[in-house]
């Protein structure tokens, strides 16, 4: 070889040898990723983080006053791609037997070192807004989140957007009114701002009972003039198989279970009443713990005042107390800042602390598209910490069908298939709502006792389940209570009838894929799933799963629990909440009577975190993300064809051996008004759907996974016993 062609061929090994080397750099979480000098007449778009209510004029109420102070605003950071494809490899292998990682779990200050962004690139970000007359407050121990505070006028300059007083239904509020910008040089390592706004996440996963006029009965009204089969602990003990774990010696001892809130309960008396009254003081170390969880020298974590969402607060401690009467149900409240809500200041507080929770339960949550890119992002990225930490994480559907983004009173919805953005990520358990399909059946004699008194349990076996639906355009409301066509659309269907708008408001288990994780809607449509909206990629545990749709998306729910409010098959949930100013009344009687009597997948999912609980106690430590162990037993019960056994329409003859009960008729179908997703040959109501042209509903049950209850609902004694060791 000449001298020549030998130094070309050096400098060509280098040239390679450097590549891969910065190929291997970008790979390693921590290693530096802004290099260019901030110049800001080089800004880029953080797309898809403007509400919808801030792109309609009519609610513009002008500028806020320059001074207004923004408290503990949240700017996300994030890794390079090479980087987070490290990061998930590390958290998949936490749950892959065989593997060195296995269970071996991190602190929250370990992530930060290990898979944070680098501190010389956080110190850049930050001294960018110490420039911009902002106060750093905190960086979060995972090194992915930075606090910071500053005046309405100094975030509008530094962000190249504009925060305005909005009228949205009434009330007041403050947003963005357009995407905020950052300097190009730093967007590398910058997700976006979490939040600049005071939307507050819904808890519309809590539903109450509704009679078949539409309009809210008394407190002490029946179910359609006939017996009502409201669910007491010992009824869910009976029918999820949890009486077998209690009796085995499993009910949540040295367990702690956290619901997250931004409000303070009502009465703490409230949940003490109610486990007096169904004798769950049996279990004598189970207690109710009220924190105000604050990262050690972080971000702020004010005590809230009581609010509306305190029936929320209530049910959740109470009903996860009900499935773990052992253990130690810990409300973490937060209150909320003008840009930051309490609730996801608590979940973030609680998993950068230095002693988390094992199990956490969100009972809150926006659709995705109204959730924004950012705050999409922050969810996946903190969920993911969590499940790194080895902390479940239980989030709730929420209860407008295939629907989430719309108002869920609203009788039809305008906005199209959406599902809770809170509730996307792989890293959490998405739980939906079933409802009991006795009544429908004509056998409510075959699986409830007659009320004999306290502690009120009234359930013989398992009960048939079907998806939970309260709307007319459910197939077997409208056989069931229709007087004439039985059809849910079209001019003479049954939502077009006057027995069908009593069944007009929305109401049922959600679910669908996910369709707006990141990009934007549609300036003409920005509630709906449009534009350059991208679903969350189908996640590896879900693929090969019976029924699930090759639809590549992330698909929600999970497993499901009985959600109902009773508003068409009369059994919701008994519910201790004596607040009078938000419906509540006294715990006294029969509960069949309280007020605080509901449904919702609010219910179903405190359930389910407290069923993990026993599944962690029974294996002797935490078990962090659940799914990939779910999806795994329900590949082996399920099979390529179903398993009729475990069939929920079985009832109280289904497979003694049945981790899942596959919920396989009913649906979860919604009325629609709108000309998004919405089947309406004629009349003013459709029914929501995957066409406009044809009748495909949203969505039906079927064998295996399906959109309307995921996996189907659990035998909590199956699902503790054949968890892997």
């Amino acid at each position: 070889m000449t001298s020549r062609l030998h130094g070309l061929f050096l400098a060509a090994c280098v040239l390679l040898l450097s590549g891969v080397a910065m190929a291997a750099d970008e790979s390693i979480p921590g290693r530096p990723l802004l290099k260019a000098a901030v110049d800001e007449r080089q800004m880029v778009t953080l797309a898809g983080n403007t509400r919808p209510e801030a792109r309609i004029a009519a609610n513009d109420r002008q500028a806020v006053p320059d001074s207004l102070p923004l408290d503990h605003v949240m700017l996300q950071l994030k890794r390079s791609p090479a980087q987070e494809h490290s990061v998930e490899a590390y958290a998949d292998s936490l749950t892959e037997p065989g593997s060195p990682n296995y269970r071996h779990w991190l602190t929250a200050a370990e992530y930060g070192r290990r898979f944070g962004v680098a501190q010389s690139d956080i110190d850049r970000i930050s001294g960018w807004l110490r420039a911009k007359g902002m106060t750093v407050n905190f960086v979060y121990p995972s090194r992915m989140l930075i606090d910071f505070s500053g005046t309405a006028g100094q975030v509008s300059r530094a962000f190249n957007t504009e925060i305005h007083r909005l009228e949205v239904d009434g009330a007041s509020h403050i947003a963005n009114m357009r995407d905020p910008q950052i300097p190009a040089a730093l967007a590398p390592a910058v997700e976006g701002i979490v939040s600049l706004h005071d939307f507050r996440p819904h808890n519309k996963m809590m539903r109450r009972r509704v009679e078949a006029d539409g309009k809210r009965p008394a407190d002490t009204g029946p179910c359609f003039g006939q017996a009502c089969y409201d669910i007491a602990p010992g009824d869910l003990a009976t029918i999820y198989g949890l009486n077998a774990l209690f009796a085995a010696g499993f009910s949540g001892q040295g367990e702690v279970i956290a619901t997250v809130e931004d409000t303070n309960l009502y009465a703490t008396s409230d949940w003490t009443t109610f486990r007096s009254v169904f004798r769950l003081t049996q279990y004598t170390a189970g207690k109710l713990e009220v924190v105000h969880p604050t990262p050690k020298n972080g971000s702020a974590c004010g005590n809230p005042s009581v609010n509306s969402d305190d029936v929320e607060a209530t049910l959740d401690v109470e009903w996860a107390s009900a499935a773990a009467p052992s253990a130690t149900i810990m409300l973490a409240s937060c209150n909320n800042t003008a840009a930051t809500d309490g609730v996801q200041l608590a979940i973030q507080n609680l998993v950068n602390s230095s002693t988390p929770p094992p199990v956490i339960s969100v009972s809150y949550g926006f659709c995705e598209v109204d959730n924004g890119a950012a705050a999409n992002a922050s969810f996946n990225t903190l969920y993911k910490q969590a499940a790194i930490e080895g902390i479940s994480v239980f989030v709730a559907t929420g209860d407008g069908g295939a629907t989430d983004c719309a108002d869920s009173t609203a009788k039809g919805t305008t906005d199209g298939i959406g599902v809770n953005g809170w509730a996307t990520t792989p890293y959490n358990v998405a739980v939906g709502g079933t409802d009991f399909r006795d009544t429908f059946d004509g056998t409510n004699a075959a699986y409830w006792a007659a009320n004999s008194g306290a502690p009120w349990s009234t359930a013989k076996s398992y009960v048939p389940e079907m998806p939970w639906d309260d709307t007319c355009a459910n197939e077997m409301i409208a056989s069931y209570y229709a007087t004439g066509s039985t059809i849910p659309y079209g001019v003479n269907g049954f939502c077009n009838s006057r027995t069908g708008a009593s069944f007009l408001e929305l109401g049922g288990g959600e679910g669908g894929p996910s369709g707006c994780y990141s990009g934007a809607p549609s300036p003409s449509t920005p509630n709906s799933v449009s534009g350059t909206c991208k679903g969350y990629p189908k996640p590896a545990f879900q693929v090969g799963t019976l029924g699930m749709p090759p639809d590549g998306v992330r698909d929600i729910p999970d497993v499901s629990l009985f959600a109902s409010d009773g508003s068409a098959w009369r059994h919701n949930y008994a519910t201790c909440f004596t607040d009078p100013n938000n419906f509540g009344g006294p715990c006294s009687g029969n509960p069949v009577t309280w007020a605080g009597n509901a449904g919702g997948t609010s219910y179903a999912t405190p359930i389910m975190a407290a069923i993990q609980a026993l599944v962690d106690q029974h294996a002797g430590k935490p078990q962090g993300n659940p799914l990939p162990t779910y999806y795994t037993l329900a590949k082996a019960e399920y099979g390529k064809s179903g398993s009729p056994t475990c069939s929920a329409n079985q009832g109280k003859s289904i497979g003694a051996t049945c981790v899942f009960h596959d919920i396989v008729s009913g649906d979860t179908f919604a009325d629609c008004r709108g000309a998004i997703d919405c089947y309406r040959p004629s009349g003013t109501y459709g029914v929501l759907a995957t066409s406009d042209t044809i009748y495909r509903p949203a969505y039906r049950a079927t064998t295996g996974y399906d959109l309307a209850t995921g996996l189907g609902s659990v035998n909590a004694y199956n699902l503790v016993m054949n968890w892997p060791k």
